[in-house]
């Protein structure tokens, strides 16, 4: 297939598309209904619906009796513990082994023309990314997702979250499920904003960065500090009228859902005439350029907070001005140091 039909390639190999990146139409003012019907479909396909139906799934087949779970036991915390990495591996490593062990679309429709294998860098445990972030993954990422996903099931079997019943409340766990993407967008850009602050960007959330060339296995490879503010998103069902599914379709949401923003790819080929839309690009620019598109453009706060960039030169412009502006600001804050030291 010709990636070259939807974008365009630089002399370092580097793709991009020809569309820029672009803020869901759900919040844009004044209300574009056409726009929003004909991108509703993409509020739910694909991934949506795999990550709703993961949670069924898991609901079906893999929680405990709500008895077992009154109780914090080894039995039941390791057994989720183990589904969990088994799903996260044949998950991530679907994608890894497709698009990078494989490489059976070669370099089409990747952002980056390298590939992580072919880079040694000791920001990386053995100087390896891919080895470094599968590590971080399993050691820290799944065991955060399952502790966060034990105690909420806990605090559900005990009667210290709100579960109602569908049979009771469907239309009220309907619109919670319509939503559930929304409060991760919202908890996202919080808590993202909030790890790019000096301290905590030094001490937790560059080790996230480390993977400016993401890859799948970069999804999860972050500080354990940072994979409780990430899975704290299911807290917010503490307070929610809620249900255990839909907890753990806020959870898989982020836990599966944090392999398009990473898989490195614009598109992802199916066959020899289709392609899945990995939405990506919103992401893979913050991984290149740090300080911009700090959410996930379903909610338009990065425009909002002046810190969008849709990768066109108007949104490179903008970024720059917004450090040329930034650097005064500290220029300026020094020399009025300065002049006070001098004083005394």
């Amino acid at each position: 297939m010709d990636d070259l039909q939807y974008g365009t390639r630089n002399k370092r190999g580097d793709w991009a598309p020809n569309q820029p990146a672009e803020t869901a139409p759900l919040f844009a003012l004044p209300p574009r209904l056409m726009a929003i019907l004909k991108w509703l479909p993409h509020y739910f396909f694909p991934w949506n619906v795999i990550f709703a139906a993961s949670a069924v799934a898991y609901w079906a087949w893999v929680i405990p009796p709500k008895e077992t779970m009154q109780t914090f036991a080894i039995g039941w915390i390791a057994w989720l513990y183990a589904v969990n990495a088994i799903c996260v591996l044949f998950f991530y490593g679907a994608f890894e082994l497709h698009l990078y062990v494989l490489k059976r679309q070669e370099n089409r429709f990747k952002y980056n023309g390298k590939f992580p294998a072919e880079q040694k860098s000791k920001a990386f445990w053995f100087e390896s990314q891919n080895l470094d972030n599968m590590l971080r993954t399993f050691l820290s990422g799944v065991t955060v997702w399952t502790a966060v996903e034990v105690a909420m099931l806990w605090a559900y079997a005990n009667g210290y979250a709100p579960w109602l019943s569908f049979t009771e409340n469907p239309w009220t766990l309907a619109v919670v499920a319509l939503v559930v993407p929304i409060i991760h967008e919202f908890h996202f850009f919080c808590i993202h904003r909030l790890i790019h602050t000096p301290f905590l960007y030094k001490w937790v959330h560059s080790v996230h960065h480390n993977s400016v060339n993401p890859s799948p296995w970069s999804s999860l490879s972050m500080h354990p500090v940072e994979h409780l503010l990430y899975f704290g998103t299911a807290f917010y069902h503490l307070i929610l009228p809620s249900s255990p599914i839909l907890m753990l379709y806020q959870l898989h949401y982020a836990g599966f859902g944090a392999i398009p923003g990473h898989v490195g790819f614009d598109k992802v080929e199916i066959g020899e005439d289709k392609l899945v839309n990995s939405h990506a690009y919103a992401h893979y620019l913050h991984h290149k350029y740090f300080e911009v598109n700090y959410g996930d453009a379903l909610i338009p706060l990065d425009k909002w907070f002046g810190t969008w960039h849709d990768g066109t030169p108007e949104g490179e412009a903008r970024m720059q001005e917004r450090y040329r502006k930034r650097k005064e600001k500290l220029a300026a804050r020094k020399a009025r140091v300065e002049v006070r030291r001098a004083a005394q």
